[in-house]
């Protein structure tokens, strides 16, 4: 994850067939947290899934999920993805809003942004900048070409290690996707981006019902049990 404008984390699917659990033993160079680690991605069947479907990271299948209760990757629907790295979430937008070459019509739209750079994803418009920068949103705008349909935001600034800290860091982002969400979403749009459990998501919350018809917490089967991650959701956008 980079710091700022945030990237993705790796991904699997729901029912995914486990095979036989991979146990690794530290080596020379391999630290027990680093051991840990990697067997515990051996042995995620959403990081299999990922590989045997095509997709990025194992994040996709989190998107995947809120959206097949949520259904706002509408065909024809333009989206904006709020560090999009490494693609996962733009590769799924893309598939169900259409915007792929090839796609049969109504054709959506995809637009991205991530302070790393992110190999280009069929059917949308990734750039490489700084999400915080004060030129972001115009730059967005730009791309946009208009209002969008649905706002996501994947981000998650480096973390320290500090749980108050990194929880602090990741509401800041979010408050400013918030923002750009309320300037650029059409009338009925959607708002979807990632939290910490940590109390102060009660005061984002209130904001957002005061943008937004429906807003609720979602944590999809894809995102790990044992992570304090979630996403805040909401619909109906008043604008």
């Amino acid at each position: 994850m980079t710091a700022r404008s945030g990237s993705k984390g790796g991904g699997g699917k729901s029912g995914a067939a486990r095979g036989l659990h991979v146990r690794v033993k530290t080596a020379k160079k391999r630290t027990v947290s680093s051991a840990r680690w990697l067997e515990r991605q051996l042995n995620d069947p959403y990081v299999a899934a990922a590989k045997r479907d095509g997709y990025r990271s194992r994040a996709a299948y989190k998107l995947i999920e809120m959206d097949d209760k949520l259904h706002v990757l509408r065909a024809g629907a333009v989206v904006v993805d709020l560090g999009a790295a490494p693609g996962g979430w733009c590769q799924v937008a893309s598939e169900r809003v259409r915007s792929r070459p090839g796609d049969s019509a109504p054709n959506g739209k995809v637009v991205g942004i991530d302070l790393t750079e992110v190999v280009p994803v069929p059917g949308a418009e990734v750039i490489q900048f700084d999400f915080l920068a004060e030129d972001a949103p115009e730059r967005l705008r730009a791309l946009l070409g208009g209002p969008a349909d649905v706002v996501l935001s994947d981000m998650a600034a480096a973390a320290t290690g500090h749980k108050a800290t990194d929880h602090l860091k990741i509401m800041a982002l979010c408050e400013a996707a918030l923002d750009f969400a309320v300037d650029v979403l059409k009338p009925g749009g959607a708002f979807i981006a990632k939290v910490l459990q940590g109390g102060s998501e009660n005061q984002l919350m209130a904001t957002m019902r005061k943008h937004f018809a429906v807003v609720k917490h979602m944590k999809p089967p894809a995102s790990r049990s044992d992570s304090s991650e979630m996403y805040v959701v909401a619909t109906g956008f008043r604008a």
